[in-house]
């Protein structure tokens, strides 16, 4: 099941290396989307790396993952084993072994009003890949290109410790994408009250986001496995640069 159209209740613990979490859905009277179904009374593994506190470094960078990652905070909520991360050959490659796994990494030492984000994935055809911005307590926003073909943009919101609750945004398919492909360049401008989504460079769908209230947030990125595992995701470039005005 995609989180693409995850609509209702996540429980989405973040912990250390072996903590636990409990996964819970509940589907939204405003919305009709369908939700993962975890097994009954199952407890589900979330693995997250030890946070530090980074040297804050310039606003605007491209990180090409040399060796590395301590200003990213990385996080799982979903599937029964801990993703697999690695740098190597200039690039950050994650592995998710189990079905339905969802896994965040944020970049901690900024927080931005208007920015863009680019990245360049490299995915297996079978799960989704995506980027984050204004992310905070009030919620965050996400642009997600997955392997059928379609996009999604998200709205979430924390509505208690370690719940969130995803609203969809806008999704559809688009001619720049093709099902059975994951290997894209991402762009994500938010801009005032506006997010803006882009592939391969081009520029294809403006969105108002007012309604949501966002203001400034952390950025980062996303990868999602879905049925067919393991799913690996290489990440060649991470980029936060100024909007175009």
């Amino acid at each position: 099941m995609q989180k693409l159209i995850l609509v209702g209740l996540l429980t989405l613990t973040v912990a250390c290396q072996n903590g636990t979490a409990a996964l819970s859905s509940q589907s939204t009277q405003t919305t009709t989307a369908h939700t993962p179904t975890p097994p009954d009374t199952a407890t589900i593994p979330v693995s997250s790396t030890p946070v530090s506190i980074p040297t804050p470094g310039p606003l605007y960078f491209t990180d090409e993952f040399g060796t590395d990652l301590s200003a990213w905070e990385f996080f799982q909520t979903g599937g029964e084993d801990s993703p697999a991360i690695g740098l190597e050959d200039d690039l950050l490659r994650l592995t998710l072994p189990s079905p339905n796994t969802w896994y965040y990494a944020i970049h901690n030492p900024h927080e931005y009003e208007d920015v863009f984000l680019s990245a360049k994935f490299t995915g297996t055809p079978a799960g989704s890949v995506g980027l984050i911005c204004r992310y905070g307590k009030d919620g965050w926003y996400e642009f997600n290109l997955a392997s059928d073909g379609t996009y999604s943009v998200l709205f979430a919101q924390w509505l208690a410790d370690g719940i969130a609750r995803y609203t969809p945004i806008a999704g559809d398919s688009s001619e720049y994408l093709q099902p059975g492909n994951l290997s894209y360049e991402i762009g994500f401008t938010c801009r005032e009250n506006f997010v803006l989504l882009h592939i391969n460079g081009k520029l294809f769908r403006k969105l108002d986001v007012a309604r949501y209230g966002l203001s400034a947030g952390r950025i980062g990125f996303t990868t999602a496995s879905f049925d067919e595992t393991p799913m690996t995701a290489r990440i060649d470039w991470f980029k936060v640069s100024k909007p175009d005005q």
